[in-house]
């Protein structure tokens, strides 16, 4: 009889795939699968919950580029995950949900803990399997493709107990090669393309999410030094070419004050190259933001536009750097590039809305924090205030150097990130902001960070209260509810978990605790106390 167990393809398969850390919180139904992936040389780290689990797989991702796995039991287990994989649907994750159930017999014979796994996940992810013994082999190969293709996401494998058991034929290894990326058809509209481009004098261009995922800095870099085109990215696109260079104007989709900015530059372009740019990140105001039968809009996708938050001149959908080169080929030499300097006035107008000067508060923690912390540092950050503030003022000079939850907007998500990252960079730097209710949510993954020894630094902003919720009810002018709560001492919750704890109150004690952070053994919270309504206009 073979030594080989339907499990073991499933984790032969990923480890292929560059695989070397799973996450999750074991049951009965997913022995198999995690003893499987250890004989695998793949790393299963238990985490305190399933939706922080799938956060800090997605943290490892962002790091190596190989897909996340979560790895949750029957029932409550996989139902814990939900927020984690519907996170990874929105923000274009590749992550393997892999779930253990009963068998078909038993689920028809028995009454506890039974759960169409595939009817709770299919709405939020790509694709779902219910494995079998023979198609262990196809279905994870399938699994790998569907999760890393164009847009990726999450795809969910449903093993079975018996199915992770069984013995199967270790010679049945199937697999597909991964696709290229598709160039442009040579043509008429590509040749109309290079024309707009070497006709336009004022040319904007706005990188998003899809050429980060392709990798496509290194030309979309090319291209707007080429072209002189100055560039706006999202939020998770931010750090595809340096911030600090010239062209770029920084990070847009989140902050009111900084979108009206770009909104006046946006309605002032010619031409628009939509390049990799995935709306789903963006906020209402990014809504049909340009005109089509005004300006000339060249959107260069990996799918087609089926979301219509915008519409185009010209829809390419190929793939992002072979199509920039393509657009670059015999455009010719660009005309003199917005004679009346709008970008650079774009550019001042944003430095000053987002003022570092304060001698205390949120901007001030930030500000502190990028002059203290190294340029190398990786940065999470949780959904809420402090993040559309950080957002802003956070500079970032490489791909995925910022980290967050932007279409589905989670709580809790910061610190499980940080983790991710940190098991995969172990030599970098790695600091969670967060507010004081987010750290809330996740505060048996301080235990996690302990448990496997990671030194990551959680900046916290303390005002006891759910400050953008509170913010937004006071301006509706509606009577204060359910968005205050007490106050927590987290730098005494961090010591009894494992680790450094310190509560600051001015830049110079927030400064010397960062110091220190660099150099501790374990992880360390900061909690930097700030008045209540510091985000008043700041954002």
């Amino acid at each position: 009889m073979s030594d080989v167990r339907a499990a073991d393809l499933i984790a032969q398969r990923l480890a292929e795939a560059g695989i070397r850390h799973a996450f999750g919180m074991p049951g009965g139904e997913v022995l198999t699968l995690v003893d499987a992936l250890g004989r695998t040389g793949i790393a299963f780290h238990l985490a305190k919950h399933e939706n922080a689990a799938g956060f800090m797989a997605e943290g490892v991702w962002q790091r190596t580029g190989a897909p996340g796995v979560l790895v949750a039991t029957v029932g409550p287990g996989a139902v814990n995950g939900v927020n984690t994989v519907a996170n990874a649907h929105q923000d274009r994750v590749p992550l393997i949900v892999l779930t253990g159930c009963v068998d078909d017999f038993d689920a028809e014979t028995y009454t506890h803990q039974i759960l169409d796994h595939r009817a709770v996940f299919a709405p939020i992810t790509k694709r779902t399997f219910r494995v079998a013994r023979d198609t262990a082999d196809i279905v994870a190969d399938k699994a790998i493709s569907i999760a890393t293709e164009p847009r990726p996401g999450p795809v969910l494998l449903d093993v079975p107990i018996s199915v992770a058991a069984a013995r199967v034929a270790p010679e049945r290894l199937r697999r597909r090669a991964p696709a290229a990326p598709v160039a442009p058809a040579p043509g008429p509209e590509l040749d109309q393309a290079r024309a707009w481009l070497a006709a336009a004098e004022r040319p904007l261009l706005v990188a998003g999410l899809d050429a980060v995922n392709e990798g496509a800095g290194t030309e979309l870099r090319r291209f707007v030094e080429a072209h002189e085109i100055p560039f706006v990215t999202t939020y998770k696109a931010k750090g595809i070419i340096p911030e600090s260079h010239p062209l770029c104007l920084g990070g847009a989709g989140l902050s009111p004050k900084a979108d009206r900015i770009f909104a006046e530059l946006v309605a002032e372009a010619d031409l628009i190259v939509a390049a990799g740019y995935d709306p789903i990140e963006m906020r209402t105001g990014w809504r049909e933001i340009w005109d089509p039968a005004q300006q000339t809009i060249i959107d260069i996708a990996a799918v087609p536009n089926d979301h219509y938050m915008h519409q185009a001149s010209l829809n390419i959908v190929a793939g992002i750097t072979p199509t920039l080169a393509a657009l670059s080929e015999s455009a010719g030499s660009p005309t003199v590039r917005w004679p009346d300097a709008a970008p650079a006035k774009a550019r001042a107008a944003l430095a000053e809305a987002f003022p570092t000067d304060e001698a205390w508060g949120p901007a001030a923690v930030i500000d502190t924090c990028r002059q203290v912390l190294p340029e190398a540092t990786l940065a999470t950050v949780d959904s809420g205030a402090h993040r559309i503030l950080l957002s802003q003022m956070w500079t970032v000079p490489e791909p995925r150097g910022l980290t967050q939850s932007t279409a589905l907007c989670t709580m809790g998500c910061a610190l499980p990130l940080a983790l991710g990252a940190k098991l995969a960079a172990p030599e970098r730097p790695v600091v969670a902001f967060m507010g004081d209710a987010g750290l809330l949510m996740v505060l048996g993954e301080l235990a996690t960070a302990k448990d496997l020894a990671l030194p990551v630094i959680v900046v916290v902003l303390v005002d006891s209260s759910l400050a953008l919720i509170e913010k937004k009810q006071r301006e509706s002018q509606l009577a204060n509810s359910g968005v205050d709560f007490g106050f927590h001492d987290f730098a005494a919750i961090a010591r009894a978990t494992g680790g450094a704890g310190h509560t600051v109150h001015d830049r110079e004690a927030l400064a010397t605790a960062l110091e220190t952070a660099l150099t501790a053994d374990t992880f360390t919270v900061i909690a930097a106390e700030i008045p209540r309504g510091a985000y008043d206009g700041r954002f």
